[in-house]
């Protein structure tokens, strides 16, 4: 079992900055292909970026550029640092984490976070 929590989220300006961090306890982190996913209102839950276990860094086109994904397994901890911020950027942001190297897909993932809202203003 692992259990993650989400934190960094809030309100920024267009072109602002904002770090997100999921904090993971529970199992071995270091194993785990570890992912960001966000959901706007209405919408479908959609894949950000992700640290493959065996490829490294993956990101939607959306935020190549943008945003970097980083983790710390010493601390079992994951980072979204996002820049450059949209509006159409704002959504809630889950972090999940799972032991499939299909890293884009919600459904391979095992265990989620409760997620934490990001709110960027024109």
């Amino acid at each position: 079992q692992v259990q993650l929590v989400e934190s960094g989220g809030g309100l920024v300006q267009a072109g602002g900055s904002l770090r997100l961090s999921c904090a993971a306890s529970g199992r071995t982190f270091s194993m785990y292909s570890v992912g960001w996913f966000r959901q706007a209102p209405g919408k479908e839950r959609e894949f950000v970026a992700a640290f493959n276990r065996r490829s490294g860094q993956q990101y939607t086109a959306s935020v190549a550029g943008r945003f970097t994904i980083s983790r710390d397994d010493a601390k079992n901890t994951v980072y979204l640092q996002m820049s450059s911020l949209k509006p159409e950027d704002t959504a809630v942001y889950y972090c999940a984490v799972g032991l499939s190297v299909l890293t884009t897909t919600p459904i391979t993932y095992d265990y989620w976070g409760q997620g934490t809202q990001v709110t960027v203003s024109s």
